[in-house]
């Protein structure tokens, strides 16, 4: 993404104008109240709150094959299954995250741990209703991380909103939040993964480039590269999943600026989709024609696996999809939901074939 005025952020992944803006309240489960200001466009109630069809959605999703879990084993952990909330200090500011914790769940075995970041002015409970992972959890025994964003907004380079415009430390947050999840639970360090939606698929890229050597691969959904190329360092091939739709109104495919109207002075410019593939491809040295590996319905899944060891690069594409999360909740006011392939298992599938070397 390229550099945008401060006044143009993202809510839920939804661009509106905040110039005479302020949050107010401490962020929480039910999220951080913003006024947008008078040129916003209302989309108050647009993301759920609830999933009216819990047992809806789609399973589909491309296989990656399973590399197996480790060896890791822990002693001394005494949490079980279940949800908490849970509070660390980060950059002297009081930090929350949510843990879900599958019934299945060993501590004296090392278990997979996904982060799922939610969109800017979106909340964890929308994220945690929004892309059905709880669920998955227990289906495959990973545990799920919530966390939330300062003002509900992540700094993930360029973007977005209270967190970016203050510079907030969110990659020593998400550093914090691992050791006491680490702490806490018995979590294999080599299968550490991130993922997250809109602002929050932005923070997975820059956390592959900042934090190679502890997340073992990424998935953003609707997100793009928000760090310069040059800028992007990882210290190792990140393996990279990536979802995103053709008629997103919101980070376009193609690039530019929001579809959706906007009567605001100044506009985002985001990065193409392709622009942050082929960024992550040369990170990867994936030097091989792509290889179409799902094709269902609206979902194409392209394979560039031609790279580096361990690494690889799959971009699935939503024909017509909208700026939402395939096989999620359907937000019909930001367009389609894919019901041809479920995001959620697709990246866990994806996760479960890329531990770290």
């Amino acid at each position: 993404m390229r550099p945008a005025l401060p006044v143009v952020a993202v809510v839920g992944g939804l661009a509106v104008a905040i110039a005479c803006g302020s949050a107010s309240g401490p962020p929480g489960w039910e999220g951080t109240p913003v006024d947008a200001g008078p040129h916003a466009l209302d989309f108050d109630g647009a993301y759920p709150t609830s999933d009216p069809d819990p047992d809806g959605g789609t399973h589909a999703a491309p296989s990656f094959g399973d590399a197996g879990g480790g060896a890791f084993a822990c002693s001394g952990k005494s949490l079980g299954g279940g949800d908490r909330a849970v509070t660390v200090t980060s950059g002297g500011l009081a930090r929350l995250f949510y843990v879900h914790v599958p019934p299945a769940y060993d501590p004296a075995r090392g278990a997979m741990l996904v982060l799922n970041f939610h969109g800017f002015t979106s909340n964890a409970l929308e994220q945690r209703i929004f892309a059905r992972m709880d669920g998955s959890s227990d289906a495959h025994g990973y545990l799920v991380v919530y966390p939330v964003g300062i003002a509900t907004s992540w700094n993930a380079g360029d973007c977005c909103g209270t967190a970016w415009t203050n510079a907030v430390d969110d990659v020593g947050f998400v550093k914090a939040m691992l050791a006491r999840i680490e702490a806490d639970y018995c979590i294999d360090p080599k299968r550490v993964y991130a993922t997250g939606y809109s602002n929050g698929g932005f923070l997975s890229y820059r956390l592959a480039c900042e934090m190679a050597d502890t997340f073992a691969a990424i998935a953003p959904v609707a997100g793009e590269m928000g760090l310069a190329a040059a800028s992007c360092r990882p210290t190792r091939p990140v393996p990279v999943l990536d979802f995103h739709g053709t008629s997103d109104p919101i980070v376009p495919y193609s690039g530019g600026s929001p579809i959706v109207p906007l009567n605001v002075p100044g506009a985002l410019d985001f990065r193409s989709t392709a622009e942050t593939l082929q960024i992550w491809r040369e990170k990867d040295a994936c030097l091989g024609a792509g290889s179409v590996i799902y094709q269902h319905g609206d979902a194409t899944c392209t394979r560039y696996d031609t790279c580096s060891p361990g690494a690889e690069v799959v971009h699935c594409k939503i024909d017509q999809g909208g700026h939402t999360w395939p096989g999620g909740v359907p937000v019909p006011l930001v367009g389609k939901t894919s019901t041809d392939i479920s995001a959620t298992e697709t990246m866990v599938n994806f996760f479960l074939a890329h531990p770290m070397p």
